[in-house]
């Protein structure tokens, strides 16, 4: 098991979003939106796990969620479905949102798509995308 500090997650969080400090995952941790520390040895660490809920809660922030509401939707996933909404981190980020092209389908489906795809390609992305929600036969 790696073993972190909370200088070391920051450290390591800054690469995902520059915004993050010290205060902000200690602050975190002291509210419990995160599983308590692990015991190595005699101190308190973080592990790859703690790394896991902080990008959840970064992409989570980002999409417009409260911290209310992403501790309680946290409490209800597996490592595996928060390691998933961390993945998304860069599809959040303000940079990549403003370069890419985004569509909303419905309310459950937005598609975001690169300006190098022609607008021919993305006009038909989407309507495919929107003929399958609807059920009906692919053209």
């Amino acid at each position: 098991m790696k073993a972190y500090t909370a200088k070391q997650v920051t450290e390591i969080l800054q690469k995902d979003d520059p915004q993050i400090n010290l205060r902000t995952v200690r602050y975190y941790t002291q509210i419990g939106i995160i599983p308590p520390l692990e015991l190595h040895g005699n101190k308190r660490v973080y592990t790859e796990k703690h790394i896991h809920y902080f990008r959840a809660i970064l992409t989570l922030s980002l999409s417009g969620e409260t911290l209310a509401s992403i501790q309680e939707k946290l409490g209800t996933l597996s490592l595996e479905e928060i390691g998933k909404i961390g993945d998304n981190l860069p599809f959040y980020q303000s940079k990549q949102m403003l370069s890419n092209d985004t569509h909303v389908i419905n309310e459950d489906v937005m598609i975001s798509m690169s300006p190098r795809i022609s607008a021919e390609l993305r006009a038909k992305v989407v309507d495919t995308v929107t003929q399958m929600l609807k059920g009906e036969p692919l053209s």
